[in-house]
């Protein structure tokens, strides 16, 4: 878990208990940790507590109890407006050098709500929870793009060169088992079993998911093919680097993205996330109820799932005009007379 040694200890203490308890990852551990110094620099400065100093070096160390008890509501908005309007995006917008994207303030809304009711219901340090009636800012949720049946073939006929039975085999996983690009890197070969995969997911919770004969046949190919590794902790990983280490994200992403150029297709609208959300869409399609979907895909929270219904209905919409007799309208009332 990497924090800053500067951080107090109120708030090393629950970051312990995110990671330890509630079984975050480190990445969602240290993102918290950065929104809550983020918050506790500018609460420093809005109260005139900065000695002046720039806002990326003001210290936290000394934010205490005290300090934690006169944090109001009112705070945390003007927290919000300040993250909104005038802090600098680091390439989080296309359309400003200022002010953090909704989807970014809301996860910061998700570190506040979660430190203060740590602080309420766990520490005991507060009676009240000043931010239990924090709201998150509206999110636009724009369906997820897909491939269709036919450039998924042409994704896979791409495929070449002298780790094709890896990449081939990396390429069907995603599109038949909906996995996360930080799920199949961290898979090893004794995740295997039988017809069935072991998948670390999100929070370090395991899922089980079944393999399709195309799975089991691009396993069974590749295998034979694995570079052996250099490195002892990479030793049981599944896929392996041309540098004999276990691959990195980047490196997944890289090849995906290359094969999507091969292949023809948008690489500026296509990734290896995207290939995720194929598995995911065609599942639906063609049967999988939505609660099935969610065990497969690994979500904690059904609405989250929610979404491939939308692009279900979108799909029947367009469906429904793409009928030649769509455009069709009654010119001329019929004679009802019953001897015609």
């Amino acid at each position: 878990m990497t924090v800053d040694n500067q951080s107090p200890q109120i708030l090393t203490d629950f970051l312990s208990y995110l990671h330890t308890v509630k079984g975050k990852s480190e990445k969602t551990v240290h993102e918290y940790y950065l929104d809550l110094r983020m918050f506790f620099r500018f609460l420093k400065q809005y109260r005139g507590l900065d000695n002046g100093v720039p806002f990326s070096e003001i210290p936290i160390s000394d934010v205490d109890e005290q300090f934690i008890r006169e944090i109001t509501l009112s705070d945390a908005y003007n927290f919000l407006m300040y993250t909104a309007h005038e802090r600098p995006k680091h390439q989080n917008s296309d359309t400003s050098d200022i002010g953090l994207v909704a989807a970014s303030r809301a996860r910061k809304i998700s570190a506040l709500r979660s430190f203060f009711k740590y602080l309420t219901s766990k520490a005991h340090i507060l009676e009240n929870n000043p931010m239990q009636n924090l709201e998150y800012p509206t999110l636009r949720r724009s369906l997820p793009r897909f491939l269709k049946m036919d450039e998924c073939i042409r994704l896979l006929d791409a495929v070449e060169g002298p780790y094709q039975e890896r990449d081939y085999c990396i390429l069907t996983l995603f599109l038949n088992c909906g996995l996360r690009v930080s799920e199949l890197v961290g898979l090893n070969t004794t995740d295997i079993i039988g017809d069935q995969i072991r998948v670390l997911g999100k929070g370090n919770k395991e899922r089980m998911l079944y393999l399709n004969e195309a799975c089991v046949d691009a396993i069974s190919a590749y295998l034979p093919h694995r570079l052996p590794t250099r490195a002892s902790e990479s030793d049981r990983a599944l896929f392996v680097s041309r540098n004999h280490n276990r691959m990195r994200k980047t490196t997944v992403e890289h090849m995906v993205k290359k094969y999507i150029q091969k292949a023809g297709l948008d690489e500026t609208k296509f990734s290896a996330h995207k290939l995720r959300h194929t598995a995911a869409t065609m599942m639906y399609q063609n049967g999988v109820d939505i609660r099935t979907l969610q065990d497969v895909l690994g979500h904690e929270n059904v609405n989250t799932t929610m979404i491939y219904t939308h692009i279900h209905d979108a799909n029947m919409r367009e469906a429904s005009q793409k009928n030649p007799l769509a455009a069709l309208k009654r010119t001329g009332q019929k004679n009802n007379d019953p001897n015609e």
